[in-house]
Order: structure tokens, then sequence, then C-alpha cells
């Protein structure tokens, strides 16, 4: 699992990019970017498009510390737990809580 912040891109890539990429190589969005990220999921439901789940994760509930990821990571695990087959995320737009 990588980051597409960790990635090297000949430029930055817009949110419409990222969501493209990660359905390519079959991933979801984790992001804090809700209000974006909503209307990128509506826009690509109404016409039909799939990608394989969009997750808000806000940095409120999951500060941004490189010294404590244990609280969106046991969030994601938990996730997946509940959602264990390939495709269960598929075309979904979630909070993580």
């Amino acid at each position: 699992m990588s980051a597409i912040s960790e990635r090297s891109w000949p430029r930055p890539l817009s949110d419409e990019n990222v969501l493209e990429v990660a359905t390519a190589e079959r991933r979801a969005v984790v992001t804090e970017n809700a209000r974006d990220f909503a209307v990128l999921h509506r826009s690509w439901i109404e016409r039909g498009s799939s990608h394989f789940g969009i997750l808000i994760a806000p940095s409120r509930r999951f500060p941004r510390r490189k010294s404590s990821p244990g609280l969106i990571l046991t969030a994601l695990r938990s996730l997946l737990r509940a959602h264990e087959s390939e495709d269960a995320m598929r075309d979904q737009f979630l909070w993580l809580s």
C-alpha cells in the first residue's frame, strides 16, 4: 500500500486523477477532502463510472502524525474486516469512524 503523495509524478495530480489512478489499481481513496470527493463520487456514479471506494478520514478524528498512525490504521483494519470481499467498497463513499 502506498500513498499517492509518496509517488513521483510529473505534476501534481488533480482529485479526478487521484480517483482514476486508484480505480485503475483497484484501490480505495482515503482522504480528508470530503467536499471535492463527494462531488467526484456523485459525478462518477451519475455517468455510470465505478470506483473502489472513497473513505473520508477527517484530520480532527485522525490526526496526521507520523509518530501515531494507530487511529487511522485501526479504523481501516476494522472497515476491511467488515467488508472482506474484494469489491465490497465498490462505489462507496464512507466516513471512517
